[in-house]
């Protein structure tokens, strides 16, 4: 007697919503960024973006201590990425500086909303390379400035400065070196640390780097802005350091005489 094995029913894919809520409300921090940027409330337009990065970290942790990963996930969150960390800081610094730009001409003006758009367009291209290239690179190591933290100089940027006194008119020319710098280092080829680890023996750190972290967060309890600019443009430079101090090194051994 033949027996008839009924065809078994397609899992039904779903959208987890834990991981997607710390997706969404780092959206909606991007979001509000360039709503306060456009009020001129620019303390809180950086707050926002550093709001944004913070909850960037979470939503991928969650999602693999749930077990709650899906690639709907992966393309919401770079699709929020690009808001918050492209479009926010680029409008920020936009309507903070670079828009007073058109105070020295015409040209000077069309300069300004340019450089903002580079930032965003490198932004994109960097979460685009980011996304191909998940699976072959080393996780130690991010390849170019990851945009939370270039996201991160930008607004430290305009925080420290807007809460020093200064204005966006008074140091628009700098602005402009910091937003584009910023857009080139997100897609150069230098190495950066990606404090993500590469197995179990990165499971335990020394002792003093827990003592550094502690003092960190106490700076930045203190003051905010100044210690994140510190800590953003120390990063930032990082890579070109790090290039610099391969370069030096190998170059006594390809400059040998045979």
């Amino acid at each position: 007697m033949d027996e008839t094995h009924p065809t078994p029913r397609p899992r039904n894919r779903g959208i987890y919503l834990l991981p997607n809520l710390f997706t969404t409300g780092g959206l909606f921090a991007g979001f509000y960024a360039i709503i306060a940027a456009t009020q001129g409330r620019f303390d809180d337009a950086c707050i926002a973006v550093f709001v944004a990065g913070i909850l960037d970290g979470l939503d991928g942790r969650v999602a693999r201590l749930t077990n709650t990963q899906s690639e709907f996930g992966v393309q919401y969150d770079s699709l929020a990425d690009l808001v918050s960390f492209g479009l926010a800081p680029a409008l920020v610094m936009y309507h903070w500086a670079l828009q007073e730009m058109r105070l020295d001409g015409p040209i000077p003006g069309k300069i300004g909303w340019v450089a903002a758009f580079v930032y965003a367009a490198c932004a994109a291209l960097r979460l685009a390379r980011f996304n191909s290239q998940v699976g072959t690179v080393d996780k130690r190591w991010f390849i170019g400035l990851a945009s939370p933290a270039a996201a991160g100089l930008v607004a430290s940027f305009v925080w420290t400065c807007h809460d020093l006194g200064y204005t966006g008119e008074q140091l628009r020319y700098l602005a402009l070196g910091v937003t584009v710098t910023a857009g080139l280092l997100m897609v150069s080829r230098l190495r950066y640390f990606s404090f993500k680890g590469g197995g179990p023996r990165h499971d335990r750190v020394p002792f003093l780097a827990i003592v550094v972290v502690l003092a960190v967060l106490v700076g930045i309890a203190i003051d905010p802005p100044r210690v994140l600019l510190a800590i953003g443009a120390l990063y930032a430079l990082s890579g070109p350091a790090y290039a610099a101090f391969r370069r030096v090194r190998r170059a006594p051994v390809s400059e040998a005489a045979p």
